[in-house]
Formats: structure tokens, sequence, C-alpha cells
């Protein structure tokens, strides 16, 4: 089977999406823990940055499928030492099955997968975060049917999770509508890489009519020494309950987590019927493991 890699979701033909959508929502509803592909698999999971939904899902996905996870984070392996990352990728591919890297350095992400001769996965970098956004359109079509042709609207920072909206909204079709401060919009080429993706100018106008209101924090991980000055900035961007008034009746609040209550979204939203935030953050697992399948098995 040729090495895949997932670094993006447009590393996937919008079938090969679907699929892994579909499959995850099968593994959920049939959880048999004899059924265990991946036996005598290991993956390692290469942390340069915090995790807990990341980390969690893949080490359960990958123990539920018969296989094994090793953690690395940069103190306690040779990158800390310096050890180029082209040269550790060829150590891994001798010994592992699969790598999963969080990083803010794309750079590293991408030289790793390049040099790899397993699989790559991107588990959030500066740039993306595309297994959010398997577990988003899972959660989506579960509650509301197919998120093709839908309005989607994106409130807050153009930064991974918006670039990965673009992106989603490219591969499954639905339309996306983001409002950010001036000077934190995605980039012009970012926005321009679909026909479905446009800059509004208010979170009001992002969230009329849509069927799904999506932010993230306003100072993301690499980003908390401008958390004052952002918090100003950012104020009138903040998702609460009144500005889903002017959504679709059956609008879906997400929300990647974690939340700063209070921040980009208001102290109670998390809460409210409109959100799915929990189910959200459920998926992970179920997406993940669809993923992990999908690489490391033949078709």
């Amino acid at each position: 089977m040729a090495k895949r890699d997932f670094l993006s979701l447009l590393d996937f033909s919008p079938e090969e999406l679907t699929h892994l959508v579909g499959r995850a929502r099968a593994l959920k509803q049939d959880l048999d823990l004899s059924f265990r592909p991946l036996s005598g698999r290991t993956a390692v999971l290469i942390l340069g940055l915090n995790s807990t939904r990341t980390r969690v899902a893949f080490e359960t996905g990958m123990n539920q499928l018969g296989g094994h996870t090793v953690v690395l984070h940069p103190e306690d392996s040779q990158l800390g030492r310096g050890e180029p990352i082209a040269d550790m990728a060829r150590v891994l591919s001798e010994m592992v099955d699969i790598a999963i890297i969080r990083t803010l350095a794309q750079e590293d992400m991408e030289t790793l997968a390049a040099s790899a001769s397993i699989p790559v996965i991107n588990a959030m970098s500066s740039k993306l975060h595309p297994c959010q956004l398997l577990a988003d359109v899972q959660t989506f079509e579960e509650l509301r049917g197919p998120i093709t042709g839908r309005t989607v609207a994106f409130v807050g920072d153009g930064y991974n999770m918006c670039n990965s909206y673009i992106n989603a909204a490219r591969q499954w079709e639905f339309k996306l509508k983001i409002a950010s401060p001036p000077g934190y919009e995605p980039s012009s080429e970012q926005v321009a890489s679909t026909n479905n993706a446009m800059l509004v100018e208010t979170a009001r106008e992002a969230v009329e009519g849509a069927d799904l209101v999506v932010t993230d924090v306003w100072s993301s991980m690499g980003h908390e020494q401008q958390a004052s000055q952002r918090r100003a900035t950012f104020a009138p961007f903040q998702v609460d309950e009144a500005l889903l008034e002017y959504a679709s009746a059956e609008v879906l609040f997400m929300h990647c987590l974690p939340a700063h209550r209070g921040e980009e979204v208001s102290s109670t939203l998390l809460d409210d019927p409109r959100s799915c935030v929990w189910q959200e953050a459920g998926n992970r697992l179920h997406s993940q493991k669809a993923l992990l399948e999908f690489l490391l098995t033949p078709s």
C-alpha cells in the first residue's frame, strides 16, 4: 500500500473524506472491541504543544483498534537536543507504523512527512487543524444531515481552524462566511482557493441564516503574549446566545475547545441547547479511529 499523509483536508479527495466521516459514524455506532485491525501496529505521537482531546482521542483510538501509541515530547526526545527532524523521521520509519505530530512549526511537519516512509498525520499546526474538521462534519451530519449546500459561519481569528474550514468548504461544497477583525482575516490566497468562502465585516452578517456557527479562541497557542490586546480587538466578535438568534432556527454551535468562557464565547453558550461542543469533542475519537484505519489498512 502506498504511503499517504494527512496534513490537510486537501490531501484526500472529497469522496475519501465522505468515506471517513461515514466510517467514523459506523465505528461509533458499533463499538466492537474484538475488532482489532491495527493489532501489532505502533503510532508515535509527537507533541510539541499541549494537548487534551487530540492526545486522548489518538491514544484511545489506537488502543481500541488493537494498536499501541508512544508519546514523545521535545524534552524527552532528541528533538529537544537539536536532532534534525528529517533524521528523526528516518529513524521512526524503521520502528513505528505511523507518525502523528502537533507543532506550531509548519515546516517541521512538512519535513517530517517528506522524510518519513510512514504516513504522517497533522494533529494541528499553525496553519491547519484537519482532524478537527473530520469530527465537526461528522457531528453536523449526525444531527442535521449532509453539510453539502449548507451555510456555515466562522467568527473570530483567521488562523488554523478558519483555514481548515475554508478547505472544508471546498471539499464538502458548503457556503462559508468568515467574520474576523481587520488584520486578523485568513490570507487572501486561502480565501481565494475556493468560490465557497467569503469575508464579511461583522459577526452578525456572518451568522445571518447560518446552519452552523463556529468560533475558536482569540489567542491560540503561540499568541499568548498578545492575549490582552486581542481581547479588546476581538470583543465585537464574541459569539453569544443573542447572536445565534440571527442564524437559522435549527442552527448548531461548535467550538474545537478549550474555550475561554466570557471571551470568544459567552459564559453560558457551551451549555445552550444549540451547542453540540461535547458531542463534537467526543467525535474526535471516532473520526481519528477512522483515519488511523484508513491510513494503516489496505483498501
